[in-house]
Order: structure tokens, then C-alpha cells, then sequence
């Protein structure tokens, strides 16, 4: 459950502005990323650093395409809303605090968390996560700089690298614990 609530904002999103403008798309996305931080309140739970962010971004975007720039490419509005994602993720990584830190935290009992390899395999899966936040925006970057390429295309890079980060998210707790017999981290779990 917890990935399907991290994932919604930006699935919705990028279902939104297939069929939709890009001004609904970020509000939409926006009030999606309220809704789980009101989740995770309500289940006395921290605000995520990546939800609250997430929200600045959709929300100042699409108030900047409601009132600046209505005719700012949904190509460029994707864009935009990846190199945000990104940044949110490297300033975690530079306080120190990377993002996936906070899920995990919640996720695996204080024991775990002690352990010498639990930061380790917070910081590997961030890294993985910005890999895939780079791979979506060079697909981005793709469709805006190549002339004549499929809309398809972007999507299907943004598709693979999102899908890849989630399943080293699942699979990379596993693989440390099947090799060195410690959790260190069950860091987004329901992804069996």
C-alpha cells in the first residue's frame, strides 16, 4: 500500500495529461499528494519530505501555467515536474537525509534500523531512485529536442525506469538480507 500512495500523485499525473490539460493534471496531483499526507497524519505518521515537496512543485507549476504560461508544452510541464523530483531527491541527499530514509524509518522496527547496513541500503535505493529520475528526464528531453519521435517513447522510458527503481526497492532489502541474514531495510514494501 505504501508504494501505491507514494506512486499515485505522479501516476495520476501522467494518466492526467494524456486525456487533460496540464493545468488539471498539477492541481489534480497536487490535492492527491494532500490526500496522502493527510493519510499519513491521520495514521500518525511523519510528513514526507518527497510528498510535501511534491506538492510545492504541482501546485506552483500549475499555477504557473493557470497564470503565466497556459501554452507551456505538456512535454516541458513534464519535464519540469522530473527535474523537481530530482532536486527534492539530491537535497535530501545532501542534509543528509535521503528521502527514503523517512518510509523506511516507519517501515522496519528500531533494531533494524540500528544496524550498520540499514543507511547503506537507504543511500543505494535513493541513488537507484535518481537514476530513474535522470532516465525520466532524458525521456523527457527526448521528445521535446527530437522532432518527429513518438509520444510513446518518453513514456516508455519514464515506464522502465520508474518500474526498475521500484522493483530494486523491493528486491534490494531481500537481496541484503539473504546475504548477510539481516533486514536492512524493508524500505517500501507491499511490492511482492
Amino acid at each position: 500500500m505504501t508504494i501505491f500512495l507514494i506512486l499515485a500523485p505522479f501516476g495520476s499525473f501522467a494518466l492526467l495529461m494524456l486525456v487533460t490539460s496540464a493545468e488539471i493534471s498539477l492541481f489534480v496531483a497536487a490535492t492527491i499528494c494532500l490526500a496522502v499526507i493527510g493519510i499519513d497524519v491521520h495514521r500518525g505518521r511523519s510528513i514526507k519530505m518527497l510528498g510535501a515537496g511534491s506538492v510545492v512543485i504541482f501546485a506552483a507549476l500549475g499555477g504557473y501555467v493557470a497564470w503565466v504560461d497556459p501554452n507551456l508544452s505538456h512535454s516541458a510541464v513534464k519535464l519540469t515536474v522530473d527535474v523537481g523530483v530530482l532536486a527534492i531527491s539530491l537535497v535530501s541527499l545532501i542534509i543528509r537525509k535521503p528521502f527514503i530514509l523517512q518510509y523506511a524509518l516507519e517501515e522496519v522496527d528500531a533494531e533494524t534500523a540500528k544496524q550498520p547496513g540499514f543507511l547503506k541500503a537507504v543511500y543505494l535505493i535513493t541513488w537507484a531512485w535518481n537514476a530513474a529520475f535522470v532516465l525520466m528526464i532524458i525521456g523527457n528531453l527526448l521528445t521535446i529536442y527530437v522532432p518527429g519521435l513518438p509520444l510513446w517513447s518518453g513514456l516508455a522510458i519514464a515506464f522502465a525506469a520508474r518500474n526498475s527503481a521500484v522493483y530494486f526497492t523491493a528486491w534490494y532489502p531481500r537481496y541484503r538480507k539473504t546475504k548477510y541474514g539481516t533486514p536492512p531495510a524493508s524500505v517500501l514494501p507491499c511490492i511482492h
